[in-house]
């Protein structure tokens, strides 16, 4: 018999896994498609209203140090002719939700130019494969 407590740790485990191998999936999908794709590495600070630099997370357990703990995920850029380039931020999420404190964050993005657009990218799944569907926040969620 296994405790609750390690059961919820395993299960944690494994979907903190699945989120990264998601987030590389997409990563890739978005170079396939010729943009250029870095990790974002500010926040948003909804109480101050400015953009702050991300802070890292540390586990003393595993004596790792997670970087990349921006939001949106990932900063994208694309020539658009000459001298123009569009330049997207990009939120992985599997399920394709964002929680209240993040779509105040996409909003204040946008409201200040930041990003041009902000995609969200969902998996969907289709039969054995995970594919990924892109939704422009802005398109979904009516405000700037």
């Amino acid at each position: 018999m296994v405790s609750k407590k390690s059961a919820n740790s395993s299960r944690g485990k494994k979907a903190r896994a699945a989120g990264a191998r998601f987030e590389l999936k997409a990563r890739s999908d978005l170079e396939k498609n010729g943009w250029i794709v870095s990790k974002w590495m500010n926040n948003v600070d909804l109480e101050n209203k400015k953009l702050i630099p991300a802070k890292r997370k540390y586990n003393p357990f595993l004596r790792a140090l997670s970087i990349g703990t921006g939001f949106p995920d990932f900063i994208a850029f694309k020539k658009n002719g000459r001298i123009d380039y569009e330049i997207i931020g990009v939120e992985v999420k599997k399920n394709g939700w964002l929680d209240k404190e993040e779509k105040a964050k996409c909003s204040w993005l946008l409201k200040n130019k930041i990003f041009s657009r902000i995609l969200i990218a969902r998996g969907k799944k289709e039969g054995r494969r995970l594919n990924i569907k892109y939704i422009d926040f802005e398109e979904k969620h009516n405000k700037t």
